[in-house]
């Protein structure tokens, strides 16, 4: 597995699927690289640098366990996270993250969301 670390590599994943979860939301596009590679971000409204920085531990931990045996290959896996996603517990966002990725392999994403 490999770290986005590229603004470009969000953007792109940002036009695939999208499964949005109470505490976070997970993006999938496919990659040139074919590579399975993932990306964390959690913006500012979320909290102060502690609470941010403590999600995403959240989220590395999640992803390093589930994203192996689950993810899926040749495709970029990106997390952002929702307000409340840090308050929530550990084996719940392990069960949404699961149930997002078996979506996200189904081809079943969220409806687009609305411009402004």
């Amino acid at each position: 597995m490999t770290v986005l670390q590229k603004r470009a590599d969000f953007l792109a994943a940002n036009r695939g699927l999208r499964v949005a979860r109470p505490g976070f939301v997970l993006l999938v596009n496919p990659n040139t690289a074919d590579k399975l590679r993932f990306g964390i971000t959690v913006t500012k409204k979320i909290g102060n640098a502690v609470v941010r920085n403590r999600m995403k531990r959240r989220f590395r931990a999640l992803l390093r366990e589930l994203l192996s045996e689950r993810g899926l290959s040749a495709h970029d896996h990106v997390l952002i996270g929702r307000d409340g996603g840090v308050e929530r517990d550990y084996a719940k966002l392990r069960e949404e993250l699961t149930a997002a990725l078996t979506r996200a392999a189904q081809g079943k994403g969220d409806p687009p969301r609305r411009r402004k």
